[in-house]
């Protein structure tokens, strides 16, 4: 049974908004003059993550998984030792 726009909005806004919540007090917290090389480019994956939220395209959760997710290695298997 499939739900309507509003019905999901009314549904999930709650829970959305206190993670959104949660995510706005992580950027609160961070002190980014302490930020190495490594972690600034963390903090820039996560801000593009963020920037893909707000844009008007679709298929939101699958770029930001793609932009969270190594390249394909085809040697992953050697490199893991498995």
């Amino acid at each position: 049974m499939s739900r309507t726009s509003s019905e999901i909005l009314s549904q999930e806004f709650l829970q959305t908004r206190a993670k959104i919540l949660e995510i706005a007090a992580f950027f609160d917290r961070l002190d980014t003059n302490e930020l190495t090389e490594s972690d600034d480019k963390s903090l820039q994956s996560l801000t593009s993550a963020c920037a893909i939220l707000n844009d008007n395209q679709p298929d939101k959760a699958a770029r930001v998984q793609l932009l969270m997710s190594r390249e394909y290695d085809a040697q992953w298997r050697k490199q893991f030792d498995l």
